[in-house]
């Protein structure tokens, strides 16, 4: 017999796992990363709203989940199961909006708070004797009535002492409904469940998305049992033998199996409710199941101990989605810093051949001093450096986009486009504005060590500081087309005060030139930032599953 192990070391392992698995970040859209994140949302499910609890609480009531396909019948199987009408039943689909779970009136402090599904708040309709049928109250604050609510779910918690104590029913949504919300919300009420009813019908028992939840059920080796609804008279030896051969096939020949007549009850008409002869047979196994200590413990040992293996796949694949969308992040990382090294590579190669000295720039530095003047040769440097530094980004952008288009990761997510778009790197004309912006801040920098050092002259020797400000811009930015801007400087100013210049104002190109580009390359890297991939989380995830399996070695 499985039994449950309720350790607190192998709580406080589950619960570091737990807090692992929810650091777990999958934002880039690669492949297999949407089966991840389903991945991580059901190991979440799992872990709060079934396996963490059942250990903390392993006296609890027993509760079975009533999962299906729409229009199986859940709510009229659940309604007949109690005895009385509590979960809406009906032709309209889907008509499980609002999960509702029932259980004995002593049991009621059990699900009352947020033991088991935590993220549902609950709303109470007190028993009928209490004279106001219908009515229903918050309860203890933690929700309102309406289950469709855009800020939250809520989960019906209902009383009936036509259920044993220690046994409580849960009518799940419909799993294939057209709502995504609610499908969602069956796959984390099942995930909640001690034992899986899952519920099909004649028409219907050969359909994929039971299936699917049949083979996810034995992947976890949960407590399961089958209910073969609405089976018309004439065919059901027939259907029955069928459906076994399709379970034994699937490797669920073991699994209970119940079989439920087409009935007048079971369209949803006049009570809602069905003999009790026809679900006498699973509403007795159920019993048995939460009232006879060895089937209990069967029970709930087998579906926690059938989570905790799954874990030993489940983490290890998780870890290697993280794995994936670091390693993804790090190349569309590597493009933008290579794209801008390089670009910053050939501007200083441009700079020392001259590169700057085009256009107007060279027009104003040949006709200087006879037909330009020192401030129309300092514009133009300084508006040719801008142009310079403007084609730089752009060749950089280009190359980025180039080559994140053949990234699915940056295709998908749309950072190919974002340097187009006003709300991404920004339009050109922002660029532009920041480039022209640094470059006259070093301009403005610029003529300040000139007039600093034109005051270290005797004031009637001195030149004036545009013309210094002037032939130091071009012995910068000229390269080697400009070896006389540097020789007319130190005619001006010394040869130590030109070195000293030289220096000083070559520092601060530099300066200019890492603040455009690397700023422009942060810029590119922001939306990859904002993503928070790290490589944490891989190693994190498998320390704390080895931490686990240690747990239950050690038991």
């Amino acid at each position: 017999m499985v039994t449950l192990d309720v350790r607190p070391q192998l709580i406080d392992a589950l619960s570091a796992l737990r807090d692992r698995v929810a650091a777990v970040r999958l934002p880039l859209p690669l492949p297999g990363a949407e089966r991840a994140r389903q991945t991580r949302s059901e190991l979440l499910a799992q872990l709060d709203d079934y396996l963490l609890p059942r250990l903390r609480d392993p006296e609890a009531p027993l509760l079975a989940v009533i999962g299906g396909s729409t229009g199986a019948g859940k709510s009229t199987l659940v309604n007949s199961l109690v005895g009385r009408p509590v979960s809406e039943a009906g032709v309209l689909r889907p008509t499980t909006r609002t999960p509702v779970l029932v259980c004995h009136p002593d049991d009621h402090h059990w699900f009352a708070g947020a033991r088991v599904l935590p993220r549902l708040t609950r709303v109470w309709l007190p028993p009928e004797e209490s004279g106001e049928p219908g009515r229903c109250d918050d309860l203890d604050g933690l929700g309102g009535l309406d289950g469709d609510e855009e800020d939250g779910i809520s989960l019906r918690v209902e009383t009936s002492p036509g259920l044993p104590r220690g046994l409580a029913l849960l009518d799940a949504p419909d799993i294939d409904s057209l709502v995504v919300r609610n499908r969602r919300l069956a796959a984390e009420l099942i995930c909640a469940a001690d034992v899986w009813v899952m519920v099909t019908t004649a028409s219907r028992y050969a359909d994929a998305v039971p299936w699917h939840l049949l083979r996810t059920a034995k992947q976890y080796d949960a407590s399961l049992v089958t209910v073969l609804d609405r089976v018309p008279h004439q065919v059901i030896a027939e259907v029955s033998r069928q459906y076994g051969a399709l379970l034994t096939r699937a490797g669920l020949g073991e699994v209970p199996r119940f079989t439920i007549p087409e009935l007048p009850e079971s369209a949803g008409g006049g009570s809602g409710l069905l003999p009790t002869t026809a679900v006498a047979p699973l509403r007795a196994w159920l019993c048995h199941r939460a009232q006879d200590p060895a089937a209990r413990q069967q029970a709930v040992g087998r579906t926690a101990a059938g989570v905790i293996d799954s874990l030993d796949v489940r983490m290890p694949e998780l870890a290697g989605a993280v794995a994936a969308q670091y390693a993804a992040a790090v190349r569309l990382t590597g493009v933008v810093e290579d794209a801008y090294r390089a670009e910053g590579a050939r501007v200083r190669r441009r700079l020392r051949n001259g590169g700057v000295l085009a256009g107007d720039a060279r027009t104003r530095w040949r006709g200087y001093p006879q037909y330009s003047t020192s401030g129309e040769l300092l514009e133009a440097l300084v508006e040719s450096l801008a142009a310079l530094l403007q084609c730089a980004v752009a060749a950089a952008d280009e190359q980025i986009r180039t080559t994140w288009q053949r990234e699915p990761a940056a295709r998908e997510f749309g950072f190919e486009d974002v340097g187009r778009e006003a709300g991404g790197w920004g339009p050109a004309e922002d660029i532009r504005g920041r480039i022209t912006m640094a470059v006259r801040r070093w301009w403005r920098v610029l003529e300040e060590l000139a007039e600093e050092e034109v005051r270290r002259l005797e004031r009637n020797a001195a030149p004036d500081t545009e013309t210094v400000a002037a032939l130091l811009a071009a012995a910068l930015l000229g390269g080697r087309r400009t070896r006389g801007a540097g020789e007319q400087l130190a005619e001006r100013i010394g040869a130590q005060g030109a070195l000293r210049l030289r220096d000083k104002g070559g520092v601060l190109l530099t300066e200019c030139l890492d603040r455009v580009l690397n700023g422009e390359r942060d810029r590119r890297l922001a939306p990859l930032d904002a993503l928070d991939v790290a490589p944490e989380p891989q190693a994190e995830l498998i320390a704390a599953l080895s931490v686990l399996q240690k747990e239950r070695w050690q038991r």
